[in-house]
């Protein structure tokens, strides 16, 4: 099981300057999500840890680069393109994670490498439509509302199936499986049920038609939650404060985003 503490954590997360510091925040990441693998009898190879440096100024960002991180994930379209255009010198690859209205799918086509929060069949046509000018397709992940709270963005469940039979349709989108968002928590009893049921959504879907899900990965788990996530499934977690520092203000505040 998680450790008792592993959602109570704003006080513990220091701002890394330095390329140096970025390793050591890095290490101990890595070092949780293996224990975590391991309680769980997982292969810690399963898991992706992509980091997220909303709000984090370039210059941090470089350091980050230079201490190994090589994708980054954004839930701002409008800053995500900016940065990818400062630090085009870098061997960067951008994940989209955040709400996308259709009006900006031209932006994601041109430089992400991977959107994670498609839930509506007008924006997976904007971005088709998109990639096929761009000459290009996008790995995309199916993002379900499994708090049933309505300030999160996200599929009904029960939508699910029916959805990605459209999404079929658009040759330039590949799908790698779902993401989703948990409620916000320090309570892990209130966190579990949220990723169980995205990874009982994906067995279901195999079951029903294994061809919808192409890979059939869970994005799940940020900062504060995802051992638990990694315990239920997760073969990418999402973490930002815990590798580039506690952010001005809390996740309930970035998350959903509008843009």
């Amino acid at each position: 099981m998680a450790e008792n503490n592993a959602l109570n954590h704003d006080e513990q997360f220091s701002t890394a300057v330095t390329v140096e510091d970025f390793r050591d925040n890095l290490a101990e990441v890595e070092r949780r999500i293996s224990a975590a693998a391991e309680r769980a009898g997982r292969d810690r190879q399963e898991i992706e840890l992509l980091p997220v440096s909303k709000t984090v100024p370039q210059e941090r960002i470089r350091a980050a680069v230079a201490a190994g991180c090589h994708k980054l994930g954004e839930n701002k379209v409008q800053e995500a393109h900016r940065k990818s255009e400062e630090m085009a010198d870098l061997d960067i690859d951008w994940a989209v994670i955040g709400h996308l209205q259709s009006n900006k799918a031209k932006d994601v086509a041109k430089f992400a490498s991977e959107f994670q929060a498609l839930d509506r069949i007008k924006v997976a046509r904007a971005l088709d439509r998109r990639l096929e000018a761009e000459g290009r397709s996008l790995d995309v992940y199916v993002q379900v509302n499994t708090s049933a709270e309505d300030s999160k963005f996200g599929m009904p469940p029960e939508e699910l199936t029916g959805f990605l039979r459209q999404v079929r349709e658009f040759d330039r989108l590949n799908i790698q499986g779902l993401m989703t968002l948990a409620v916000f928590s320090s309570d892990i009893e209130r966190v579990r049920p949220c990723f169980q049921q995205l990874r009982e959504l994906r067995d279901r879907t195999r079951e029903t038609d294994p061809s919808l899900l192409g890979p059939a990965r869970l994005s799940m788990g940020m900062s504060g939650d995802f051992e638990v996530a990694i315990e239920e499934g997760a073969n990418c977690v999402r973490v930002g404060q815990a590798i580039f520092g506690r952010r001005s203000l809390p996740d309930s505040h970035y998350w959903p985003e509008n843009g």
